[in-house]
């Protein structure tokens, strides 16, 4: 079995402990801690992608190819692009 559990240093407290224990009965674990990146923060970290963000927020800013369309259309938008994937 694997879990992650995301969150920010100060909210690591007992119970949280005890919920892993519970969860993990007399079992050998292995706990492994990273910081997490912020997902732009990362994508900045390669000159192609941080150009290419760049590139897109000027275009938002100019108001251009922007796609508008209502919650109705954009329901029927995510049911095709689900029906795709699945």
């Amino acid at each position: 079995m694997q879990t992650v559990i995301r969150l920010k240093l100060d909210e690591l407290n007992p119970s949280l402990i005890s919920s892993i224990k519970s969860l993990y009965k007399n079992k050998e674990i292995e706990i492994i801690i990273h910081d997490v990146k912020d997902e732009t923060e990362y994508l900045k970290e390669n000159s192609n992608n941080h150009n290419f963000l760049l590139k897109q927020i000027a275009i938002v800013k100019k108001n251009k190819e922007l796609k508008k369309f209502t919650v109705n259309e954009f329901k029927k938008l995510n049911s095709k692009e689900s029906k795709l994937k699945g």
